[in-house]
């Protein structure tokens, strides 16, 4: 994997991804943040049910889309996680980010995955990934 994209995962912000509609087939992307906590990679939202999290369970292929100083498409996997004490546990980590939550509520409600990067396939934008790009083509 590219150094810049390895420093980029490092931290966590805003990035797109780009799930595969359940009903539809469709990709659809979206802006979401994303955490890295002890090197791994997780992806939440706010407490409610949101379509990304549904399309991930349904399939759990995706796109990763760094944007910002470093822009890539890194083909992904997502892993939802449901285990009580692991949501706790990555929730604690959360709302040390997001000041003013309730991690109980957070921890019963809200959608997370851990994200897995393809690192044999991570390349900057640009460098080769046709993947995504077929996929915006088509109308994403």
């Amino acid at each position: 994997m590219d150094d810049r994209i390895r420093r980029a995962l490092s931290r966590g912000h805003l990035i797109d991804i780009t799930t595969t509609g359940r009903r539809t087939g469709r990709p659809r992307r979206i802006e979401v943040v994303f955490h890295n906590f002890g090197g791994r990679i997780y992806i939440s939202g706010m407490p409610g049910r949101r379509g990304w999290y549904a399309n991930l369970v349904a399939n759990p292929n995706m796109t990763f889309h760094l944007k910002g100083p470093v822009k890539a498409d890194l083909p992904a996997m997502a892993r939802a996680i449901t285990d009580p004490d692991e949501r706790r546990r990555v929730f604690g980590d959360i709302v040390k980010v997001w000041r003013n939550q309730n991690i109980d509520i957070m921890a019963s409600r809200s959608p997370l995955v851990e994200v897995t990067i393809d690192e044999a396939a991570a390349q900057p934008a640009g460098a080769g990934n046709t993947r995504e790009r077929g996929a915006q083509e088509a109308g994403a």
